[in-house]
């Protein structure tokens, strides 16, 4: 066997391995589910059996009751008509009766036809069984007595026959019967009704046949145990409680029993009606889950399928069941739902436009920041291209990127503008092709897309020639190689391509001479490449006795054409062709680029030189943060430093020869000259975030991250209000009711309180040694709820305009890190989800109690909806969702819209609620990162998303939307939908 097949079997084994492990782990959650049900089915039978044995003794005193010589009379018709005969012959069946024997003044039941209802089934014991040995079947005529029959002559009545028929306990029919005059039954109906039943005998060893009919007509909710659940008693006291009534009828009053057929003559309307809530009732403890066999054979089928998936099962009661990952979801239905099935989804009639960008990829990205002539500067962060008119303040975003932009350059126009983007991955895994964007600036109208199909992984940097009016694109790909290929602008036809090296590359360009000749540097090189007939050949700069620093980091052309470029060592190096050595290199010798001139520059890297109008230089520092004017001869003119907190000088843009735009390594834009200085107009942060939150009746907002700081922004100026930097990460946050101070929960256990003016902490406490998830106040603002990874939510009470906090409990009770939770209305109860897919409640006001009925929290009204999992927001996870897909949700304060933030880099807008699967929203792109949280902010105008890893933050702008909030909505489309066609999910 060869070594590519070893491969193969291997491989195939490993594959298999998993997809086995993966249907046990299904098989046995299946059986897990099974087990369960089977206790709940237990406790049910032991609550019937227990509500019989307190019902026999009633019926048997009743029954004596009314005429106790009426036994002794129809024991002797029974000795003299009817001895002998086996009641479980065939001709003891006919007419499909029920017949009884006697044996030791005994009453035997005859055999009863089978249900066709599982939960309902019966069986009959066989005369051995019973120990019953000779049989008597009771005569037709016996079969036709009733129990008015038994009175003395002149005392049957409407009230004594209402009294046989109604014994206490066992009153469903009759209420049933009621519910039916009051729909509209006459007098005369009511007559008819008891008149004309049919009667039929029953004898004392049905009775608890009987009792179990009527009994489960009344049977208690899985649900709403019923008072005598809990009652536990021996089988043997079981089987004594149950056999002694009937051994006290069987020894004393030899009486006939006789029970009015539920089956009327009345309307076949009605019947069928009754029948109906009859057979709802009578499977009222599993009719809601479907078959347990059934339901592991499809878990095992979608596991095949896909690792993990999302369904919903429909049950014909009050809840639903969804499915994350196997796991089976609880969700009951509000009790406003009429119909559910009728419930019909649409998109909401809200939408979004982006209204701002806050933030700047400066990073790990050089050379992304251009000014134009309409006084706007051109940026990029996640997948947003932005342009920021610098004296105006607004803002202009072109949007056809699908994953992040990585490059930027401007054409020679001045109006055209090429931005690369990388691969990225489609919510399957599948790789997305990178590919450079061609668009108007003016327009934002995209004039072409090129390299589709051709880069890989994605675009490093790209440049427009200048010799030949910006007919050409050069552009470096991030593959292995680093592919450098050369474009027509206005064809998008590739008119060369060729390998750089395995190394990185940070910058490609045009000499603005020559359009065939190209400059490429990065680590420990500088290559000069000549494009001639479709070939490239490349010459290596030569750097001779001068030290080779590890990395080139930038270059520019001098105005003689000489290649100035910054490395890492602090120096700008000028290089320049030489003639070629004969000497030493013989006569095939060729010209080299040499170092013509070192100098030094700055402290640590020069990450950036721009040329200005003139000839002079900026230089741009890393260590040093300092910005350098040189003469056109690289003689330092002026200098100045940046502030620490912007972090090191990225790249430099001239704005008129005096004033200049400064991109730094810390994600801010400044703006200023060497005069007057330099201030920050973008600012970002410059690590993941995760903590959002918006202020209860201002128009700002605060975010933390894992850069350890705390920003707190302004959504009308669009502007950064302040910022701190903390000790530790900041993962959540959340502001008081009274807007003064806001709650921060950090990485490291601890969480403390801070003072919106002073920007002071006001308050700081450590629970557990694990982050916390979440922050949130209660309505009022009396209490304060820390959900920590420690699978706790600690309670405290806040006091003093939320200046001061003392513990009032700890929630504990989940399995896993807790993820989100939500205060009720009125301030009393929380609902909490965490990382294993749970959704638990709890009576705060009640001391912290977890609250084991989840049912009766479904009409629970909630000041706030930021939990991912729930019946109201059930439709927002696509099928074959893992659990992970879902980041964060957030429901308007109108209770008309949800925004979703998922995992993929898109925001959703969902109506709300929207309960069913495959709901329809709309889909917003933007993101180049996992959306990790959203909110709208406190009037609905607005609604605010924060990505991850691209340190961004999007501000949109909420337009259209009707005046029905979502409860009024779900209430009208169930009580008024006739049918619910699915609409297309995802609509744009």
């Amino acid at each position: 066997m060869s070594i590519d097949q070893c491969d193969d079997v291997s491989a195939d084994g490993s594959s298999e391995f998993h997809d086995r492990a993966a249907m046990m782990e299904l098989r046995l959650q299946a059986q897990e589910d099974e087990i369960m049900l089977l206790k709940s089915s237990l406790a049910d039978v032991l609550r019937r059996l227990h509500f019989h044995d307190q019902l026999l003794p009633i019926v048997k005193q009743q029954l004596v009751a009314v005429n106790p010589a009426a036994a002794k009379a129809l024991n002797r018709v029974v000795c003299a008509e009817g001895c002998g005969r086996n009641p479980y012959s065939s001709s003891a069946m006919e007419g499909g009766q029920h017949s009884t024997s006697s044996h030791n003044g005994g009453l035997i039941p005859a055999e009863r036809p089978a249900t066709q209802e599982r939960w309902t089934q019966t069986e009959l014991p066989s005369p051995e069984q019973n120990g019953y040995q000779d049989h008597v079947l009771l005569p037709k005529r016996v079969l036709s007595l009733q129990l008015e029959d038994a009175l003395p002559p002149g005392h049957v009545s409407e009230s004594s026959r209402a009294k046989l028929h109604r014994i206490p306990g066992v009153e469903v029919e009759d209420e049933e019967q009621q519910e039916e005059e009051d729909d509209g039954g006459s007098e005369q109906d009511k007559d008819l009704s008891w008149t004309s039943s049919v009667e039929e005998p029953i004898h004392p060893t049905t009775i608890r046949g009987l009792q179990r009919d009527d009994f489960q007509d009344r049977s208690f909710s899985p649900e709403e145990p019923s008072p005598s659940s809990t009652t536990t008693r021996s089988p043997d006291l079981n089987l004594s409680s149950r056999s002694s009534p009937l051994s006290a009828i069987q020894e004393g009053e030899k009486q006939l029993l006789v029970r009015r057929n539920s089956e009327k003559t009345g309307s076949t309307e009605k019947q069928r009606k009754r029948l109906d809530k009859k057979a709802a009732s009578s499977a009222n403890l599993l009719s809601r889950s479907p078959s347990l066999e059934n339901r592991a054979k499809e878990l095992i089928s979608s596991a095949a399928a896909s690792p993990g998936s999302r369904r919903g099962t429909y049950g014909q009661g009050q809840s639903i069941k969804m499915f994350i990952r196997g796991r089976p979801i609880t969700m009951y239905i509000p009790s406003n739902i009429q119909n559910y099935d009728d419930l019909k989804m649409e998109p909401p009639s809200e939408r979004l436009e982006l209204d701002w960008v806050y933030g700047y990829r400066g990073r790990d990205c050089r050379a992304n920041l251009y000014f134009l002539p309409t006084g706007e500067a051109v940026y990029f962060i996640a997948c947003v291209v932005v342009l920021y008119h610098i004296n105006n303040r607004t803002q202009r975003h072109y949007r056809k990127h699908t994953d992040c932009v990585r490059c930027l350059a401007i054409h020679p126009d001045k109006v055209r503008v090429a931005s690369g983007q990388t691969a990225g991955v489609d919510k399957d895994g599948k790789p997305l092709q990178p590919c450079v964007h061609i668009w108007d600036s003016n327009t934002l109208v995209t004039l072409l897309q090129i390299g589709n199909g051709t880069f890989q992984r994605g675009v490093g940097s790209v440049a427009f020639s200048s010799h030949d009016a910006g007919a050409s694109l050069c552009v470096i790909d991030d593959s292995n190689e680093h592919m450098l290929s050369v474009w027509d602008c206005s064809k998008g036809v590739k008119h060369a391509e060729v390998k750089t090296t395995n190394e990185a590359v940070f910058a490609v360009d045009f000499n603005p001479g020559d359009s065939t000749n190209i400059i490429t540097c990065g680590k420990s090189h500088v290559y000069f490449w000549t494009l001639s007939s479709g070939q490239f050949t490349k010459k290596q700069g030569i750097f001779g006795k001068y030290k080779k620093p590890k990395f080139i980091q930038c270059f520019v052309f001098s105005l003689t054409g000489d290649v100035l470029t910054g490395d890492s060592e602090g120096n700008i190096l000028t290089w320049g062709k030489s003639a070629a050595d004969t000497k030493t290199l013989g006569k095939g010798a060729k010209e080299t680029f040499q170092i013509m001139r070192q100098t030094r520059a700055h402290e640590g890297s020069v990450f950036t030189l721009c040329t200005l109008q003139g000839g002079a230089i900026l230089s741009g520092g890393g260590k040093d943060r300092k910005i350098i004017r040189w003469s056109a001869d690289l003689a330092p003119e002026r200098e100045c430093e940046i502030p620490e907190n912007f972090g090191a000088v990225r790249t430099l843009a001239d704005v008129d020869g005096e004033e200049v735009l400064v991109g730094t390594t810390r994600n801010a834009i400044l703006r200023g000259t060497f005069t007057d200085g330099f201030v920050a107009i973008v600012q970002g942060h410059v690590d993941e975030m995760w903590g959002l939150s918006t202020h209860p009746s201002l128009n700002i907002f605060i975010s933390c991250g894992n850069d350890r700081q705390v920003c707190l922004w302004n959504t009308v100026e669009h502007k950064l209000d302040w910022c701190i930097t903390l000790e530790d990460y900041g993962l959540c946050a959340d502001f008081c009711p009274n807007g003064s101070v806001v709650s921060v929960g950090l990485s490291t256990g601890r969480w403390m309180v801070l003072d919106l003016l002073t920007r002071e902490t006001v308050s700081e406490f450590t629970d557990g040694n694990e982050q916390h998830s979440v922050m949130r106040y209660s309505p009022d603002g009396s209490f304060l709820a820390v959900g920590s990874h420690d699978n706790f939510i600690y309670i405290y009470t806040v006091t003093e305009n939320g200046r001061r906090y003392s513990r009032f409990g700890k929630c504990n009770g989940h399995s896993s890190f807790i993820t989100h939770l939500d205060w009720s209305k009125d301030g009393k109860y929380i609902m909490s989800n965490s990382g294993d897919y749970e959704i638990l409640y709890w009576d705060i006001a009640g001391g912290c109690k977890l609250l084991r009925n989840r049912f009766e929290s479904k009409d629970r009204e909630w000041a706030s909806f930021t939990c991912v999992l729930g019946f109201h927001v059930m439709g927002v996870w696509l099928e074959g969702s893992d659990g992970t897909d879902i980041n964060a949700l957030c429901r308007s304060h109108s209770e008309k819209v949800v925004a979703v933030a998922d995992d993929f880099c898109k925001v959703h807008l969902f109506q709300y609620p929207c309960p069913k699967p495959k709901a329809p929203s709309h889909r917003y792109e933007g993101h180049g990162s996992h959306v990790t949280n959203v909110s709208f902010t406190h009037s609905d105008s607005h609604l605010l998303s924060m990505g991850g890893k691209d340190t961004c933050i999007l501000q949109w702008k909420v337009i259209g939307g009707g005046t029905a909030n979502g409860r009024e909505r779900l209430a009208s489309a169930s009580s008024t939908s006739t049918s619910s066609p699915e609409p297309a999910a995802n609509l744009e």
